[in-house]
């Protein structure tokens, strides 16, 4: 199976802090055209409650670019599911069939707040899964229906635009709870995960697996894991990079947060203990140690309470492929890969770190040749 490679952009530089204009259709559109020359994928569009809406920036996008896929994040609860149906489909028609929607339930009850949504966290799953029932049913079923459930209630919708992919727009889907767990295992076709080390994230891959076994699915889904590499020529230029990033974060109190830094949704720094069971997990890794396996770095998720996917892999462009491919081995086959310095670091991945995967993975591909 081939390696996906997904970035991230949004409607301007995450990582310079609260200044410039919080809309720069110039920059999104460099950094989208950055990542589709230097051979990502897809690029993941986030969702918060005070960012500019993603819909309109993947529209954007789309409209600007010939091959690049587009990771649209949407929370449950915002809009209703019949709407976000068309919504999604609509942009699957205008980007020629490049959408994916990647679901989050909502990982801080103040930041849920913020956008009126005042359920409790097992509730924000339940009402996912009941969500995505909808959704997909929207998408496919060839006639009107009907709906009643403990979230939702509607009487004979009927849709006049379904996606232009069949049978439907891909679902990823992120959280590491035992509910996450349970509702991602039964809808998703991708399951992202936050980069943890090998040993902890093989025992969250034997759970998303087990997860979908117990939903009745014959193909579990495929798994992402999410990190921030820093790369050098040698080994000692890229550690000089990291700890230079990581005095920045101290600083500063943040790695790239995409939340809206004016207003933190969780006090930030080592001391914080996050709601959601992803951070707190980075947070039990950073605990056992700086320094993981072949090239993960933790540092930078205790050093800003694990807001965000903010695991590092660091070294060479050789030593962090094969860390890379370290993942490959056990399962992984996405990679959402952001850098500290956005734009300059995924073009020196698209001509240093990318191939490197790609041409091991393809050569494991190839069927051994049989001498005589």
């Amino acid at each position: 199976m081939p390696i996906e490679f997904i970035g991230m952009i949004g409607s301007k530089d995450s990582e310079s802090g609260p200044h410039g204009p919080d809309v720069d259709p110039e920059f999104t559109l460099r950094s989208a055209r950055v990542h589709e020359d230097a051979g990502f994928d897809r690029v993941l569009i986030g969702y918060s409650s005070g960012s500019p809406d993603g819909a309109q920036i993947a529209a954007y996008v789309a409209a600007r670019t010939e091959r690049l896929g587009l990771l649209l994040a949407h929370r449950p609860g915002v809009v209703e599911p019949t709407m976000a149906a068309r919504s999604f489909a609509t942009l699957d028609h205008f980007s020629g069939g490049r959408l994916a929607v990647h679901v989050i339930s909502g990982g801080s009850d103040a930041e849920q707040r913020r956008d009126g949504d005042y359920l409790a966290k097992d509730d924000r799953y339940a009402r996912t899964d009941e969500f995505l029932d909808v959704l997909k049913s929207a998408w496919q079923e060839p006639d009107g229906f009907s709906h009643k459930g403990r979230f939702y209630r509607f009487d004979d919708f009927r849709s006049e635009v379904r996606p232009l992919q069949r049978p439907r727009v891909p679902l990823y889907f992120g959280g590491s709870s035992a509910a996450a767990l349970r509702v991602g295992g039964r809808h998703a076709d991708v399951f992202a995960l936050w980069g943890e080390p090998l040993a902890q994230t093989a025992e969250q891959i034997a759970a998303v697996q087990a997860a979908a076994r117990a939903a009745g699915r014959a193909e579990p889904p495929r798994i992402s894991v999410s990190f921030r590499p820093i790369l050098g020529r040698t080994e000692d230029e890229a550690w000089e990079r990291a700890y230079g990033i990581l005095d920045t974060i101290r600083q500063r109190g943040t790695a790239g947060s995409f939340f809206d830094r004016s207003r933190p949704p969780l006090p930030l720094g080592p001391s914080a203990r996050p709601e959601n069971t992803g951070s707190q997990r980075l947070l039990a890794a950073a605990a056992m140690g700086e320094r993981h396996d072949r090239a993960l770095w933790t540092a930078p998720a205790a050093a800003t309470g694990a807001a965000g996917n903010s695991t590092a892999l660091v070294g060479t462009p050789e030593t962090v492929a094969q860390a890379l491919l370290d993942y490959v081995d056990i399962g992984v086959t996405t990679f959402l890969l952001r850098g500290y310095e956005p734009l300059p670091d995924a073009e020196e991945f698209g001509r240093s770190l990318l191939p490197l995967v790609r041409q091991e993975v393809e050569r494991r591909a190839r069927p051994a040749l049989v001498a005589g």
